[in-house]
């Protein structure tokens, strides 16, 4: 435990932070397994209304400074190079 008055809250605060980091990147995963759901059995539709969703919260992490800009981008090119070969292969 910290001795300095600011280092005690500094502790209580990056809690909260560590807190709703996790929840965003949660939300990251949940996305992402969904989507990879839908690529392995096929359902090129729902995969691509996935994408759009999954790309909605990778974009606001990187807007939360949960993850860098080009993590997201990284992500999400992945994601959408997995989409599109479902839709082509149909």
């Amino acid at each position: 435990m910290p001795n300095i008055k600011a280092s005690e809250r500094s502790v209580k605060t990056d809690a909260e932070r560590r807190a709703r980091n996790y929840s965003v990147r949660s939300a990251i995963k949940t996305s992402t397994r969904k989507l990879d759901e839908a690529v392995r059995t096929g359902k090129a539709d729902e995969a691509k209304n996935l994408l759009t969703n999954a790309a909605s919260v990778i974009d606001k992490a990187a807007a939360k400074g949960v993850i860098h800009k080009n993590a997201a981008a990284r992500k999400k090119s992945r994601l959408a190079r997995k989409a599109n070969a479902v839709q082509q292969a149909q």
